[in-house]
């Protein structure tokens, strides 16, 4: 999702609130060992493993200040008291102010010590990372950074997208993942390919290409940067950050899109063979912001379900719901959106684990209104949307003990 974005319970899923209290607290003897993918579903230590998550995209940004790391910890401690298990964070700043990359291979030592704090105070809270490389959007960088640093380089391009095909583009993009990749972490000695704090890698936030609508640039771009992931790191997890738009390869499709194609293919994409496991992102409020609540939620239980069809029997590979949200600056109720994605998601994960977890836009501290984009929650200020995410964390760990 691009900066601007980001959220009781159904009785049946506080049922499994005493089952599942041990995701209250961080008990490293059970957290241990690198999450891994089976049979179209995650595992842990040889057990399924199903989660409820959320976005903090800010975390680095905000701990490359040492005054600030305390907003860190309260998310990541509050995150933990309510079952909440993966976050899905920036592992980028591209130019500009508070850059962690300030060129092409330049980084601010100061800010990449904010990323070793997030990381390390996420191991200490039992929450697994999924850490993203570079961002389709203008903010912290993205794309359009790395375009003008190749221009400034005296390269000829043609526009934003040429990042998937031009060679210094290519070749910047590639540095900054092994910069990160092998990383050794200053607090915990622990080089960040060797960490199974971090549940995976993600290629690009919600990559689109407007020069080639088939997706076919983006697959030869994913293939290429996975398995040059791969090759420095075959210990993690990777996915590519897709949004789920369907592109050419199965045409009927396509008309489960919410009226356009933004150049990535579901399921070409996915079925890359480094790519683990499959995502994509769901914003009824601007996706089909024409339509009534009862008709975003009808859309979107056929989003996600079409997306579980195909994960289980074209990608057979796990899925995660990595960004939804409603704003609360717009119509409707959160707290009712909410428990209806949730209710799905579970409903679909019993089915065998491939849809496996979701990721709430977004978690913020307290002391944070100038990031809030409409889509911020700060856990124990609403009590019934913390009751909302609690009660779906617990009833997914549960879950995990039953599926089959």
């Amino acid at each position: 999702m691009s900066f601007t974005r980001t959220s009781c319970i159904s009785g049946f899923l506080l049922l499994f609130l005493a089952l599942a209290c041990e995701a209250r607290v961080p008990r490293d003897e059970n957290n241990a060992g690198f999450i891994t993918v089976k049979d179209a579903h995650f595992e842990l230590n040889g057990s399924p493993f199903l989660f409820n998550g959320f976005n903090s995209y800010w975390l680095m940004h905000v701990a490359a200040e040492p005054n600030d790391r305390h907003k860190i910890t309260d998310v990541l401690k509050d995150a933990s008291t309510a079952g909440l298990s993966v976050c899905r964070t920036w592992a980028f700043s591209d130019g500009g102010y508070g850059a962690l990359q300030i060129s092409p291979g330049i980084y601010d030592e100061r800010v990449f010590q904010g990323l070793d704090f997030v990381i390390s105070e996420a191991k200490k809270y039992g929450v697994r990372l999924i850490l993203s490389f570079v961002n389709q959007w203008n903010d912290f960088g993205g794309k359009a950074q790395y375009v003008q640093w190749a221009r400034n380089a005296g390269a000829y391009i043609n526009g934003d997208d040429d990042f998937y095909i031009h060679p210094m583009l290519k070749s910047y993009y590639k540095n900054h993942i092994e910069k990160i990749v092998t990383r050794v972490n200053t607090i915990t000695r622990v080089a960040y390919r060797d960490d199974p704090t971090i549940m995976a890698w993600e290629l690009m936030n919600e990559p689109r290409d407007q020069a080639d609508y088939s997706g076919k640039t983006v697959n030869a771009w994913v293939q290429e940067m996975a398995s040059f992931v791969k090759s420095l790191d075959n210990k993690h997890l990777l996915e590519v950050g897709m949004e789920g738009f369907y592109g050419d390869s199965i045409p009927e499709r396509k008309q489960v899109n919410p009226g356009y194609q933004v150049g990535t293919d579901f399921i070409s994409n996915h079925l890359i063979n480094e790519i683990d496991f499959a995502t994509l992102h769901a914003y009824t409020d601007q996706w089909v912001s024409g339509q009534s609540d009862d008709a975003q939620l009808a859309w979107m239980e056929r989003w996600i379900t079409s997306h579980w069809q195909d994960a289980r029997t074209i990608i057979k590979k796990p899925l995660v719901l990595a960004e939804f949200g409603k704003s609360s600056r717009g119509q409707g109720s959160r707290d009712i959106f909410m428990s209806s994605v949730y209710r799905n998601v579970y409903n679909l994960a019993k089915e065998g684990g491939t849809m496996a977890g979701s990721l709430v836009w977004q978690l913020m501290a307290q002391g944070m209104e100038n990031y809030d984009d409409g889509y911020c929650i700060v856990l124990g200020q609403n009590p019934s949307t913390t009751g909302i995410i609690s009660g779906q964390s617990h009833a997914m760990t549960a879950l995990a003990h039953l599926v089959n």
